[in-house]
């Protein structure tokens, strides 16, 4: 028996760890492990380095041209730099030693935060990121091979003071307190390159012995080279390392089979466009991240990096266009590679379906300009689940794949599939993969690779997957050891085979070769970060009206611009839109809107929305004024009349409240009759405001307006407590604020049950798992308690509405007061509510229990509905406790139903017959001030005869959320008092300048110019309740030809046999026929 012999196989759990200490860069083994190893030489303070200082004002983040010229100050190791989110400027003057000859030398600069590189010529060259975390990366290659007489060397390091991932553990402690960093290390250094390699080797072999299963020959074979690398180093001699080296390579030569599982890797670095750090940084973070890729890419031809997100582009485009145009270089050279085709990674859940078109007609439309070509694959994957409508928008866009991979983080169910064909809500189908590495920031290791293969859920029908590597959320990216390892991986046996490639290479090889995959109908629903329907309610408020103001605002604005008008001349403001798109878009990043991004964030988002708001409200009232005449852009003092504008695409009748200060100018307060308490409006009666039209209303049209015929009223009975009652129902409300009784008169039906109640709210305690701001846990829903009213009383006693005022303490901190009206028209119950909200970690529901009976709920989402369970039968049932829905959701059975319509709120549930929606939440991390404060919100309650698809409540919905606009007019200039008016002049003026007719489920959702043809108009219309339709389409707007094209104004192929898309001219008409399939977005062409 050999006394050295290695028993390695008998205690196989030690040599691992020997082997494990012997690569670690960590603990009290790197004095005499291979870390010892790793540079021949070090030096570091003068005459070798000289670093000098400039610290930016605030947080001013300014530019080199700037920070050059300023008066830099004497600076060493050791010393701090702060607070948070300030940046400092270093000048670095660099005389490398003789005895570096011959030997390649770096410049180690770690200053425990971001930093960035630059030339003396300020040309950005790399970013660094210090710190001990895994993405550390500190090195700057100042020469591959010094020479006696090196240069001198001038050059500048940025350094901002946040880290990677913002400013420390961000669920402990606010993101903007001051927080300091230490400059750790300056020095010079020259690494070993033999050490090195036999490093990367052993970080393979090391962790093949460890993830590789037991019985495995390789996992041993792994283990046994490992060990003996480590007894042939001796760490006094480096000659060594060369024969240690031997050992390893020898392991690493043994190929792979052809027929081992085929791993497609792709870099990418993935930056949050805001998230633990404000969106100015994340300018700074895409030119740190992406000049070291450009930097890798000559040094590894092989290498292919991916990055997603129009917005960054344009922004390095503004910022770095020395660094853009090398991007541009290396996108032709095929190696840096746009994808996704989006203006930012969005979230899917809470943007409407236009805004979801504009993300892919905005991202589509840069990467064609600046790359010569649009992306065929869409690319998301870190978002909080994916709308049943994206595979139609997706095709609609140009792209035909899928890559996402947040699915493997749901927390109940374990998602099915990994390569499959999605199929969304109207059929249409892309090709979808979720990496099932179950990461977008792998670090090259041969671990994640094995899950690969392990963790295909597909694998019978596609034997390949895609592979994301780099550090990312942060940004940062792929460094040189993760390519060092991938060379080593690459076609090794017991591992997958691996190939840097672009992702379309590995879909189109799925197309041509894997058998028949299967198929997943409808949304991909996240089972985790459910609160982010709810969180940041007032960002969510301001996306909706952002949303509709630009439709009207590019509505009038086409008219404006290319139909007769009475007023001044219109030209089409299309930079001014395309810039508010962009914002609206950039706010939907995925974790913006969702309400998980830290208080700076919404600091600076709420200056965006304002920007927006402001601005469409202006394009509005100048297209209007422009479409009517001068007499439509009169100030509030100087009205002698108004008019009601229509922007729906259907008739509407409404009550509508006129301030005071605009109906005192004109009309005398004892014609009216009605003047809400609240405010002193007046409440004025309209009917038949036609679609897309306008009526007028002056002193005499309010005059002859003197009967209702069926007053409402409201009383209190004594029994039962508030009675309120118009032609439609009656509804009763007790003591406490909660609807004991809602009777449908015309059908003579009572919707609350027996010993029920709706307009219950309910305050639970709202603790999640990890994620505060983005979870709503299932235990949530055990642990609530009911609020009751503490005043009810009357406000308002008709004729025109009726009204109630409740007051709801929530606690010592927090109170409710909501209005409660009826109107005389309709059946609508509507909730306007005002909270000042100071709690925590707690949310707010208000639920509605009805007499109604359905296995399913309707929930409105992008262009469509989408139907989910009110049973929790089984644990994918039960996942979808609280789920997101638009403007309303429904529960109907045969012949009744009732939705509950809201203008800002996302979270909902139905639960058998009870509907919930959920108001406001208050986490604490990221943003310790989520949703503190004062918030205006409005919800109701809609009862409704047949089942959904027999009802209008798409287009009720659409009418509580856009109210007639009241424009202040001069009637001495107007032609006409209560009449319909026509948007376009003689002959057409009783018509409006668009028309809907023959398809009640057909809603026109947006008009606008188009995008590279002034004399041409885009129509986008859609099928919104799930049937085949044959519609009416009218314009009155000049147009000779029109054609169907896809949201990127493209013409589409022929689908019918006439080869006209389902569209057709009737003959000596204004008007087409418009064919539509279920839940299809139909976008029409108009060229006058």
């Amino acid at each position: 028996m050999q006394r050295h012999m290695s028993y390695l196989q008998k205690h196989p759990a030690i040599t691992r760890s020997r082997v494990n200490n012997f690569v670690n860069d960590k603990g009290q083994w790197k004095d005499v492990n291979i870390q010892a190893l790793l540079y021949d030489l070090r030096v570091s303070g003068e005459p070798h380095i000289k670093l000098e200082v400039w610290s930016a004002p605030g947080q001013e983040r300014p530019s080199f041209k700037h920070a050059v010229k300023q008066e830099f100050l004497p600076a060493k190791v050791g010393q701090m730099f702060g607070p948070s989110w300030t940046t400092h400027w270093f000048r670095v003057n660099v005389d490398i030693p003789k005895q570096f000859a011959g030997k390649a030398v770096q410049f180690l600069f770690d200053s425990s935060s971001e930093a960035m590189v630059w030339s003396a010529e300020g040309e950005p060259i790399m970013g660094l990121t210090g710190g001990n975390g895994s993405e550390r990366h500190v090195d700057y290659l100042l020469s591959a091979n010094a020479s006696e007489d090196e240069p001198h060397r001038l050059f500048y390091v940025e350094v901002a003071c946040n880290g990677l991932f913002g400013n420390g553990n961000y669920t402990q402690r606010p993101q903007d307190r001051d927080i300091y960093y230490r400059l750790s290390s300056a020095e010079l250094v020259a690494p070993n390159p033999s050490a090195w390699a036999l490093f990367h080797d052993l970080e393979v072999i090391v962790e093949m012995a460890g993830r590789l299963r037991s019985e495995s020959p390789r996992s041993w074979q792994a283990l046994t080279a490992a060990n003996g690398v480590v007894n042939a180093v001796e760490r006094a001699d480096l000659s060594t390392v060369d024969a240690a080296r031997s050992i390893s390579r020898a392991f690493l030569a043994v190929p792979g089979s052809p027929a081992n599982h085929q791993v497609y890797a792709i870099g990418n670095c993935h930056i949050d466009t805001a998230w633990l750090w404000p969106f100015a940084e994340t300018r700074r973070k895409t030119a740190r991240s992406w000049s070291t890729q450009l930097g890798l890419m000559d040094d590894y031809p092989e290498y292919r990096f991916t990055a997603s997100q129009a917005q960054q582009f344009e922004w390095l485009l503004q910022d770095y266009p020395s660094l853009f145009k090398r991007i541009q270089q290396k996108a032709q050279d095929g190696q840096f590679i746009p994808i996704g085709g989006t203006w930012v990674e969005m979230d899917c859940n809470l943007p409407s379906g236009e805004s979801l078109a504009r993300q892919f007609l905005l991202g589509q439309r840069f990467f064609k300009e600046h790359f010569g070509k649009t992306c065929d694959v869409f690319w998301l994957p870190d978002t909080f689940g994916y709308s049943s409508q994206l595979p139609q928008i997706v095709r609609l866009s140009g792209a035909k794949y899928f890559f996402t991979q947040k699915l493997s983080w749901n927390n109940i169910n374990t998602f099915p599939h990994t390569t499959f064909r999605w199929i969304g809500l109207d059929g249409s189908h892309i090709l979808t993969h979720m990496a099932p590495s179950e990461t977008y920031s792998a670090q090259c290791r041969p671990g994640e690779l094995i899950d690969s293969l392990k963790k295909h859920k597909d694998i019978s029908y596609s034997n390949e997957s895609l592979y994301l590597f780099g550090n990312g959320d942060g940004g940062g990216g792929p460094l040189r050891p993760m390519l060092e390892r991938l060379r080593r991986m690459e076609n090794l046996d017991g591992i997958p085979r691996i190939k840097q490639s672009h992702p379309r290479e590995f879909y189109e090889h799925v197309e041509q070769n894997s058998r028949e995959l299967v198929a997943w109908k409808g949304e991909l629903y996240l089972e985790l970060h459910r609160g982010t329907y709810t969180s940041q309610s007032n960002n969510k408020l301001w996306n909706r009206q952002s949303e509709f103001l630009l439709r009207d605002a590019e509505l009038l604005s086409t008219v404006a611009s290319m139909g007769p008008r009475h007023g001044p001349a219109f030209d089409y403001p299309a930079d001014e839109l395309a810039r508010l798109w962009k914002l609206v878009c950039l706010n939907q990043f995925h974790d913006v809107i969702p309400g998980s991004a830290i208080n700076m964030v919404y600091r600076d988002s709420r200056e965006m929305y304002e920007s927006i708001i402001s601005s469409a409200k202006e394009i509005r009232k100048r297209a209007t004024a422009s479409i009517f005449g001068p007499s439509f852009a009169c100030a509030d003092e100087k009205a002698s009349a108004f008019a009601l504008l229509n922007t729906s695409g259907w008739m509407r009748s409404d009550i509508v409240a006129v301030p005071e200060s605009l109906y005192t100018r004109f009309i005398d307060p004892k014609s009216l009759m009605q003047i809400r308490t609240s405010d002193r409006a007046a409440y004025i009666p309209v009917s038949n405001v036609p679609g897309f039209g306008m009526r007028h209303i002056d002193s005499d049209a309010i005059s002859s307006m003197q009967t209702v015929e069926h007053p409402v009223r409201v009383f209190k009975d004594p029994d039962s407590g508030y009675v309120m009652e118009n032609r439609h129902v009656r509804v009763t409300i007790n003591d406490v604020g909660r609807i004991t009784s809602f009777y449908d008169k015309a059908q003579s039906r009572e919707l609350v049950p027996n010993g029920a109640a709706a307009n219950v709210f309910e305050l639970y305690d709202d603790v999640p798992g990890y994620w505060d701001a983005w979870d709503i846990e299932i235990y949530s829903l055990e642990k609530f308690k009911s609020l009751n009213a503490s005043v009810v009383s009357i406000a308002d006693q008709g004729p025109l509405v009726a009204s109630l005022s409740v007051c709801v303490p929530i606690s010592k901190a927090s109170v409710m007061t909501l209005t409660i009206s009826l109107a005389e028209m309709s059946p609508r119950l509507d909730f306007d509510c005002e909270i000042d909200w100071h709690e925590n970690r707690k949310c707010l529901k208000v639920s509605f229990t009805w007499d109604i009976y359905s296995d399913m709920a309707t929930y409105e989402t992008q262009y469509g509905i989408v139907q989910r369970p009110t049973h929790r039968n089984t644990s994918w049932d039960m996942a979808k406790f609280e789920v997101c829905g638009h403007k309303f959701a429904d529960i109907s059975e045969f012949g009744y139903g009732v939705a509950l319509l809201n203008d800002c709120k996302y979270g909902h549930s139905t639960l058998e017959n009870t509907m919930s929606l959920s108001l406001i939440r208050a986490p604490k991390s990221p943003d310790e001030f989520c949703d503190m404060g004062h918030h205006k919100f409005r919800y109701a309650i809609y009862p409704h005869s047949g089942t959904f698809s027999e009802s209008n409540v798409v287009q009720e919905a659409y009418q509580f959320n856009v109210p007639l606009l009241q424009i202040p007019t001069s009637s001495e200039q107007s032609s006409s008092r209560y009449t319909p008016v026509a948007i376009s002049p003689p002959p057409h003026k009783h018509h409006p300048f668009f028309s809907v007719s023959d398809a009640r489920n057909i809603v026109l959702d947006t008009v606008k110019r188009a995008e590279d043809d002034t004399q041409s108009y885009i129509v986008r219309l859609y099928e919104a309740y799930g049937g085949h339709a044959r519609a009416l389409l009218t314009t009155r707007l000049p147009a000779s030809k029109v054609a169907k094209v896809n949201i990127l104004e493209e013409p589409m192929e022929s689908d019918t046999e006439d080869g006209q898309c389902g569209v057709r001219w009737l003959t000596h008409s204004t008007s087409l026929e418009v064919m539509f399939k279920p839940f299809e977005v139909v976008s029409l062409k108009f060229t006058t």
